[in-house]
């Protein structure tokens, strides 16, 4: 699949109550600890801006971000493996950041494992900023573990 992705773009579209299935399957593979298909429905009636990127029809990532209060928090982004390390974390990212600043957000927060190097080599490539730490913030096997939070702030256009 990973050919076939750089052929033709994926494609970003607001995620639906269909999508959930596809949308937990993902987060299961990605993560030890994953949120359940619950969550992510809870998300969807919250209101939260919930986003999938889509390719031939099946869904390959995801973004979940709230927005509220003058400030954003990007509370999920996830791709499948044969989505990963071709621009679509990048492009998923930008365009989440682009909704918050749109939506008169003066930064985006995100917390982050400090194991998952990945995306800290993601979130520090598109400017954020290490704001501190959480102790204890994540399930992990044997206990838990931080994390890192993370914080872009929007240049304010006059």
């Amino acid at each position: 699949m990973s050919a076939e992705l750089k052929a033709v773009a994926p494609t970003l579209r607001n995620m639906r109550q269909t999508d959930v299935t596809a949308v937990a399957t993902i987060e299961q593979s990605a993560y030890e600890f994953p949120w359940s298909p619950g969550i992510f429905r809870d998300c969807l009636l919250a209101g939260y801006t919930s986003l999938v990127l889509e390719h031939s029809g099946k869904v390959i990532g995801y973004g979940i971000m709230s927005v509220a209060a003058g400030e954003a928090h990007l509370l999920n982004l996830v791709l499948s493996e044969s989505a990963r390390r071709m621009g679509n974390g990048r492009r998923l990212l930008e365009h989440l950041m682009e909704v918050a600043r749109l939506a008169g957000a003066e930064g985006i927060y995100r917390e982050v494992r400090p194991s998952n190097e990945r995306a800290l080599q993601l979130y520090e490539r598109a400017g954020f900023k290490l704001l501190g730490r959480r102790r204890g913030y994540y399930r992990a096997r044997g206990g838990t573990e931080d994390a890192v939070v993370l914080v872009h702030r929007f240049l304010k256009r006059r």
